[in-house]
């Protein structure tokens, strides 16, 4: 049953992300958790999100933002090692809780702000962008869309932002997989169910571009930011038990 479930999660997860402008591991965090254990997150999702990745960004490819790409993947590179020998030393409950609460603001922000910037966003931000993202990343599993809001404030919109994002998530997954491999976080089991996931990724990769053709860059702009709140209320709904400490 742990197959099939997970099947139909990845379906699920690969095509509301295309929609949202990304999301699918942050999605499937829960489902992998629940069937294999929390270790198991991280080098599952991680196996399953460098083949979906790779689909997209095939199909995408046109749009691709070589800009963005050569700015964000230095400082990712860096943050996925490093994350990765971090994933068994710190807990992570305080770096979830931060990750949501900016998460929350920044949706908020870009929905009061009305325009196509709510804070400017420069070429060389996704530098260090890219390594905080990658960091958490590797320690945690995904950041589902940590880098939305800046990849909306930079100007990228629809398959432009999903060909960007999954080129770097591609590259970053990779280097992640290796270090899990190193640092003995990869099991075959998990990268077994991890290729699973990919392959499941394809159909629901499939089904939302059809959609997404027919949506407008607007509504797309939206359902990233309504996304982007969401994944911040559910992080800090996880951990809400350190607000209950203060």
């Amino acid at each position: 049953m742990s197959y099939l479930w997970l099947t139909l999660a990845s379906i699920i997860g690969w095509f509301v992300s295309t929609l949202a402008g990304g999301g699918s591991s942050f999605l499937l965090m829960p489902i992998v958790g629940f069937f294999l254990g929390t270790l198991a997150i991280p080098p599952t999702i991680t196996t399953g999100a460098i083949i979906g990745n790779a689909q997209r960004a095939v199909a995408y490819r046109q749009k691709i933002n070589w800009t963005v790409i050569c700015w964000e993947l230095p400082g990712a590179i860096i943050g996925a090692c490093l994350g990765a020998f971090l994933l068994t030393q710190i807990p992570v409950r305080w770096l979830s809780f931060l990750v949501g609460l900016f998460l929350v603001i920044s949706g908020i922000n870009l929905i009061f702000k009305n325009k196509n910037q709510s804070f400017s966003v420069r070429a060389w931000y996704f530098l260090p962008a890219g390594f905080v993202y990658s960091f958490l990343s590797g320690i945690i599993g995904s950041m589902g869309p940590l880098l939305a809001p800046f990849y909306l404030n930079y100007g990228l919109q629809k398959e432009e932002l999903l060909a960007t994002q999954a080129v770097n998530r591609m590259v970053v997954h990779i280097v992640k997989l290796i270090a899990y491999a190193i640092f003995g976080t990869l099991t075959l089991n998990y990268l077994g169910y991890g290729i699973i996931i990919g392959i499941a990724a394809f159909p629901g990769n499939f089904i939302g571009n059809l959609v997404l053709e027919k949506m407008s860059p607007q509504l797309f702009r939206n359902l990233v930011i309504a996304f982007v709140i969401f994944s911040g209320i559910f992080l800090l709904w996880e951990q809400r038990q350190l607000l209950m400490i203060w």
